[in-house]
């Protein structure tokens, strides 16, 4: 079998219990993309439960929206890393303001990490354009960047011991090791809240369920929301329908993506 399409199969058969701390913007959507793609969902953030409840889960989605939740986070990180259990974080406008920057350097010693260039540029310690939870203009990933965006990554990877995840027109993934361009998706998903907090809790679902092989499960993920993206834009365009409607569709797609779906749409080049 494929190893992407395993992956999949492997969230489908394991049922990964995923702990996610997320903004209250997205909890609903993160909840149900994980349910979508086979997991199941766990969102408990209360500082007085959080390492309690990552006992039980296979993988911990931290999201620095909620960055009212960072204690909560760091204690259930530590769980999990006693455990051997991957963490994901994302690390929302880490760059933004001191406290984002003091709990970034903090978390960092927690997760594995996946955010837009902005976000990954500045926690790779380089300048960046971002403003709030967006990618800077000036750090969208395109072919023309790619070269230095991709070793950007994989320096980051390499440094860190995590694999790394950009997420963008172009997405990268890289463990130090190798380092995937990604291009499935459609513009469409950056018209509605939650697309990022939506691909990362899916990521968490799938490290939960392949946690030997993070790179893999990463790379799996990444073209499930990005090949689901684009039959939901073709839904939309054919029905003449808006980006309420396209949520829906995207969290549909998820559901009813096939191993072969994933296997014949996935758009990738390892670099």
């Amino acid at each position: 079998m494929n190893k992407y399409a395993e992956a999949l199969h492997l969230v489908r058969e394991k049922e990964p219990l995923v702990q996610c701390i997320t903004n209250f913007v997205t909890v609903n959507d993160c909840a149900n993309i994980i349910l979508a793609a086979g997991g199941s969902p766990s969102m408990a953030h209360d500082v007085r439960e959080a390492a309690e409840a990552a006992r039980n889960a296979r993988a911990l989605v931290c999201n620095m929206g909620a960055i009212e939740d960072a204690q909560s986070m760091i204690l259930a990180g530590r769980e999990m890393n006693q455990l051997g259990r991957p963490v994901v974080l994302d690390p929302v406008a880490a760059g933004g303001t001191s406290l984002r920057r003091e709990m970034a350097a903090e978390l960092l010693k927690e997760a594995k990490r996946i955010g837009n260039a902005s976000e990954i540029r500045y926690l790779a310690g380089q300048q960046t354009a971002g403003s709030g939870v967006d990618v800077g203009a000036l750090d969208k990933i395109t072919e023309e960047n790619l070269k230095e965006a991709s070793e950007m990554v994989r320096t980051l990877a390499e440094r860190t011991g995590s694999v790394i995840a950009v997420s963008g027109k172009l997405d990268l993934v890289s463990d130090g090791k190798e380092t995937a361009v990604l291009r499935n998706g459609c513009a469409t998903m950056a018209r509605i809240t939650g697309s990022g907090c939506m691909l990362t809790s899916m990521i968490g679902a799938f490290c939960g369920a392949m946690p030997e092989d993070c790179f893999t499960a990463t790379m799996a993920a990444m073209s499930v929301m990005g090949t689901s993206g684009e039959l939901a834009e073709a839904r939309r365009i054919k029905n003449g329908t808006g980006n309420a409607t396209f949520r829906t569709d995207l969290i549909d797609a998820v559901f009813n993506m096939t191993e072969e779906q994933l296997v014949e749409g996935m758009r990738y080049e390892i670099l």
